[in-house]
C-alpha cells in the first residue's frame, strides 16, 4: 500500500537509562517541537518515580503528550495507543512543529510511526489464556510462546502475563507468530530514528544507580499511594519493573534490599530486550556515548544525523 510521506518526525529509542529523554528534549528545542511519549509505563497517572518520567524542570518548557493518559486500572492497549498517538503527530505536524517520539517501548514506538495493523480479538480465546494465566502463572505461558514464537517471547517479559496471552491469542486465531504478523519497517510518516546506546557496563551501573535513586526518592510510598486507587488490580501496570517490586516488598514477601536487587537484575535484562528488539530495525541510526560525555556532544551528532538524513 502506499502511503503518501509527510514531514518529519524524529523518534528517539533504546534501552531504559541509556540517556533518551534529555535528549529528545534537547532536539525538539533545536528543531521547534514537541515530545511525544512512547514508553507503555508513562502513559499511566501517579507512575512517576519507577518510570523515571521528566519532571516539569527537566522538561525545560518542552511540551510533552501521552503523559498521564491511563488510570493504572487500565490495561493497555497499542490500538488504542496508536490512535493517540497519531492525533497527536498529525497536530504537531499540522501546526508545522517536530514531533520528537521518545521511549524504550518497540511495539509502541512501532505502532505510532509504522504500517502497523493489529490482529482481532478473539473473547473465547482470550478467557481461556487469560483461565491458563490465572491456574499456571505467566512463566509457564511464556516458556509455551518461547515454542511457538522466539522473537515474541524474546522481546516480552516472562513476568508480562497480559502481553504473553495477547501474543498466544495472536497465534491461535491467526495461525501466524506474532512477530509474523508485524509487517516489514514501512513508515507512515517521513521518520528519522535516532538510537543512544551505552557501553554495557557503564549502562549497568546507570540501571543500578537509578533504582537506588527511585527507592530514595520515595517509590513505595509512590506504590503505597497507587495501591489505595487500585495498582494491584491493574493487570499491565502492577507488572511495571519496580513497581512489581515494591508491591511485593510492601506485602512483606521480600525485604527492602531484596526488592531493590531484583529490580536491578529484571531492568538489566529488559535493556538487553529493548536493545535486541530496536537492534532488528534497519532503520535505527546508532550513537555510541559515554558516561562521561558533555550532553552536548551526543546532541550535536543526533542533529548532524536529522540533517544529512534529510538531504
Amino acid at each position: 500500500m502506499n502511503i503518501p510521506r509527510i514531514p518529519r518526525v524524529i523518534t528517539v529509542v533504546g534501552a531504559t537509562a541509556a540517556g533518551k529523554s534529555d535528549l529528545g528534549v534537547a532536539l525538539a528545542l533545536e528543531l521547534g517541537g514537541e515530545v511525544v511519549n512512547t514508553d507503555s509505563m508513562q502513559l499511566y497517572r501517579g507512575m512517576d518515580i519507577g518510570t523515571a518520567k521528566l519532571t516539569p524542570q527537566e522538561r525545560r518548557g518542552v511540551p510533552h503528550h501521552l503523559l498521564d493518559v491511563w488510570d493504572v486500572t487500565v490495561a493497555a492497549s497499542v490500538a488504542e495507543y496508536q490512535r493517540m498517538a497519531r492525533e497527536v503527530i498529525d497536530a504537531l505536524l499540522a501546526q508545522g512543529r517536530t514531533p520528537v517520539l521518545v521511549g524504550g517501548s518497540g511495539l509502541y514506538v512501532r505502532a505510532a510511526v509504522d504500517e502497523l495493523e493489529f490482529p482481532g480479538t478473539d473473547a473465547e480465546v482470550r478467557a481461556r489464556l487469560e483461565a491458563e494465566l490465572e491456574a499456571e502463572g505467566s512463566g509457564a505461558l511464556h516458556r509455551r510462546l518461547a515454542e511457538v514464537d522466539p522473537p515474541a517471547a524474546q522481546a516480552i517479559l516472562p513476568s508480562n502475563g497480559r502481553r504473553i496471552v495477547r501474543a498466544l491469542e495472536v497465534v491461535e486465531i491467526t495461525g501466524k507468530s506474532f512477530t509474523a504478523n508485524l509487517p516489514g519497517h514501512q513508515s507512515v510518516y517521513d521518520t528519522v530514528q535516532i538510537g543512544v546506546q551505552l557501553p554495557r557496563p557503564e549502562l549497568d551501573e546507570r540501571i543500578a544507580l537509578r533504582v537506588d535513586r527511585m527507592w530514595e526518592a520515595g517509590l513505595v510510598q509512590e506504590v503505597e499511594a497507587l495501591a489505595a486507587v487500585g495498582l494491584r488490580d491493574g493487570r499491565t501496570a502492577s507488572r511495571a519493573l519496580g513497581y512489581q517490586q515494591a508491591l511485593a516488598q510492601l506485602d512483606g514477601e521480600c525485604s527492602e534490599q531484596e526488592a531493590r536487587a531484583e529490580t536491578v537484575r529484571a531492568t538489566r535484562r529488559f535493556a538487553r530486550r529493548q536493545e535486541s528488539w530496536f537492534r532488528r530495525d534497519p532503520r535505527v541510526h546508532w550513537l555510541s556515548r559515554s558516561a562521561d560525555e558533555h550532553p552536548s556532544v551526543l546532541v550535536g551528532r543526533a542533529l548532524e544525523r536529522v540533517h544529512v538524513s534529510g538531504r
